[in-house]
């Protein structure tokens, strides 16, 4: 997961989506409000490696990124589901609030040149004194 994660938000001048927590963001909502999806990433992982092994006669992880990032590319062409699924779970890790479990140090909003989105609900008040 790590390896699709970051062909999806590589490093360049700024960290990418291992360096961001994307896959802890992950992992934790696949135990709360993604858990409808768990079924969908074993299999979606497990195509991952077939289609790895089929072309390149390893798993997705060892293979060079140039490589990566064909099968993913491949998969995007032909609007595979799953690879639709992580994509946008990686963005929503990338972007998202670092409360969630992603965007680690927030970098996204450090790399976008953003202050800390406030949160609804949760702006600070001044005490007015009684």
């Amino acid at each position: 997961m790590d390896a699709i994660c970051e062909q999806i938000i590589p490093a360049d001048g700024y960290p990418g989506a291992s360096q961001a927590g994307v896959v802890n963001f992950i992992d934790l909502q696949l135990t709360k409000s993604y858990r409808k999806y768990r079924d969908a990433y074993r299999k979606g992982i497990a195509g991952v490696d077939a289609a790895s092994r089929r072309a390149f006669g390893k798993p997705f992880a060892e293979l060079p990124s140039d490589r990566q990032t064909e099968i993913l590319t491949a998969m995007s062409d032909n609007r595979d589901e799953f690879f639709e699924l992580i994509r946008t779970h990686t963005m929503q890790g990338f972007y998202g609030d670092p409360r969630h479990g992603g965007n680690r140090g927030e970098v996204s909003w450090k790399m976008l040149r953003l202050p800390n989105p406030p949160v609804r609900g949760r702006m600070p008040y001044e005490r007015i004194a009684g």
